[in-house]
């Protein structure tokens, strides 16, 4: 477990992390949770005393890494940007998103929809799973289905379909 103090931080202008509240993880550390390591990976641990688990650390070029802190995270810590945080940390080699049964049984109407999303980077199926599941409400749920059904069908990946819904709005 690597233990270290940081700085709650937020990107001003920083392209589509505009706005994220992270916490900086310099190479020497990251590299001592996990060696070597140039991809995004998860983490579990405690953040102050959060107990934390499937956090992704998420690269920024020349071996650095960020933690995106979401608000709920930060109310339980209580603390936004400014604050000092102590971290405990080690890489959570257990962590697995898994495909929603609904999902699963709304792909398998055609063959070509569940093998496309099976095609698709393993990080690229967890952003369809996470929006999906971040659903509040039960006729929210179902608009997604329709939508990851949709751009199965398109074989689009997870930003055009978010930016065909953008569109649709305007």
């Amino acid at each position: 477990m690597v233990t270290f103090k940081a700085e709650i931080e937020r990107f001003a202008e920083m392209g589509e992390k505009t706005g994220w509240t992270y916490i900086f993880v310099p190479f020497e550390i990251a590299n001592a949770i996990k060696a070597d390591c140039r991809k995004s990976y998860r983490v579990r641990g405690m953040l102050d005393q959060v107990n934390i688990a499937g956090l992704a650390l998420v690269p920024m070029g020349s071996g650095d890494f960020i933690i995106a802190l979401n608000q709920l995270l930060r109310k339980k810590l209580k603390k936004d940007k400014g604050g000092i945080v102590s971290l405990m940390l080690e890489e959570d080699p257990d962590f697995k998103i898994l495909m929603p049964d609904d999902l699963e049984v709304c792909l398998s109407d055609e063959p070509q929809w569940l093998e496309g999303f099976l095609k698709l980077p393993k990080s690229h199926q967890n952003w369809y799973i996470n929006w999906l599941n971040s659903a509040k409400t039960e006729a929210t749920r179902t608009k997604r289905l329709v939508r990851i059904v949709n751009a199965m069908d398109k074989n689009w990946d997870f930003g055009t379909m978010m930016r065909d819904g953008k569109a649709r709005k305007e």
